[in-house]
């Protein structure tokens, strides 16, 4: 998008500095996506009391899964198909831990006979 400058003399318009809106930067920053980065340290007479590492990743969905980031897939409190995956391990967990349980159980019980 171009500004054009309609000022009293000039007799042809002049082209101005390109106008971008809120809506284009956030467009621009989604498909490109963003990174900002900090440390905060807090030292006493030479001595590291404290660090914080901060590191932000601003992108879309589809820029996120290019660069390799997909967490969200694959933890159960945000995903329902990972939700099912936890919970089918789990059963099958359970299911062996109760085989193995069962055999240990009749070879107690077996020595007497």
């Amino acid at each position: 998008m171009t500004d054009l400058d309609f000022r009293q003399g000039a007799t042809h318009p002049v082209p101005g500095p390109q106008t971008t809106n809120l809506a284009d930067i956030l467009e621009r920053v989604l498909d490109k996506g963003i990174v900002i980065a900090g440390d905060i340290k807090i030292d006493l007479l030479d001595i590291e009391l404290l660090t914080i590492r901060l590191r932000l990743f601003v992108a879309s969905v589809d820029t996120a899964k290019k660069a390799g980031i997909d967490w969200w897939e694959t933890d159960p409190a945000l995903s329902s198909k990972a939700s099912r995956n936890a919970l089918q391990e789990e059963n099958r967990d359970l299911r062996q831990r109760l085989k193995e349980l069962e055999s240990k159980a009749e070879e107690t019980a077996a020595p007497g006979r």
